[in-house]
């Protein structure tokens, strides 16, 4: 798709979509509504198996919120869309990686899309920050997420002064993985993104799906639901051809072809 607000890319089994509402890629509803359809049609297509979501421009990722739009008639509270704001946060049964490519100022809702991807990537200049404390307002996405996240001084300090972090002091709290010159941003989320397309999409698919629902439960409550063969997509996994198709390649002494059934 090459409609703007949102461009899509095939690479094989990646995706990349990029943000480009220029000047600073924020997000109103509309957009917000082909963000979840791109994610769905990414979810139920069994040929793509990661995402790489980014934005146009060298300044931006994204500021969250357009509030021009929202000046215009766009209702805070309106209709997002499939997956909620930005088509990540609330969608059902993504089982696949995302990869989050942040290419400048990250913040409010743009930090909460970002929170929604599995691994983020930053390059070296970008900055992040929830400011909705600023204009009365509160981060609701984050302020579930982000002491999840981080340690919880440091988020309930975000959340509490809207002071922004550097790429450095992202890195050390562990809220972004890895960062990079914005010469090679893409270049490195690339090439993680097509090293975990050459891994077994089964496995990603239960991992995510057992982080997902282990999160708000006990320990031995979330390994009771597995053994008890109640996760679907751990099931799926251990009757699938590849669960097969990796114990073959272990004792042959070669890398497994991962078919994904």
């Amino acid at each position: 798709m090459t409609d703007a607000p949102i461009k899509t890319q095939r690479n094989g089994h990646v995706l990349e979509v990029t943000l480009d509402r220029p000047k600073a890629n924020a997000v109103d509803l509309a957009t917000s509504r082909i963000m979840g359809e791109v994610f769905t049609d990414f979810r139920d297509d069994p040929e793509l198996r990661v995402a790489i979501l980014t934005a146009a421009g060298e300044k931006f990722f994204c500021p969250g919120w357009d509030l021009k739009a929202a000046a215009d008639g766009d209702a805070v509270d309106g209709d997002y869309g499939v997956g909620g704001f930005g088509g990540l946060q609330e969608l059902r049964g993504l089982n696949k990686p995302v990869i989050a490519a942040v290419n400048g100022i990250c913040c409010g809702g743009g930090l909460e899309i970002a929170l929604s991807a599995d691994i983020i990537l930053a390059a070296d200049h970008a900055t992040f920050a929830l400011p909705e404390i600023r204009s009365g307002t509160v981060a609701d996405a984050a302020s579930i997420k982000l002491p999840k996240r981080i340690p919880y001084h440091i988020a309930m300090e975000m959340l509490f002064t809207g002071r922004w972090l550097d790429t450095d002091e992202a890195a050390r709290w562990g809220l972004i993985n890895h960062v990079y010159p914005a010469a090679d941003l893409m270049g490195e989320a690339r090439k993680l993104a097509e090293l975990l397309a050459s891994g077994p999409p089964l496995v990603y698919a239960a991992i995510k799906e057992v982080v997902r629902e282990a999160e708000g439960m006990k320990f031995q409550d979330a390994l009771n639901k597995i053994t008890k063969s109640q996760f679907e997509t751990v099931e799926r996994l251990y009757r699938s051809e590849d669960q097969l198709e990796g114990a073959r390649a272990f004792a042959e002494k070669r890398d497994p072809v991962w078919k994904g059934k």
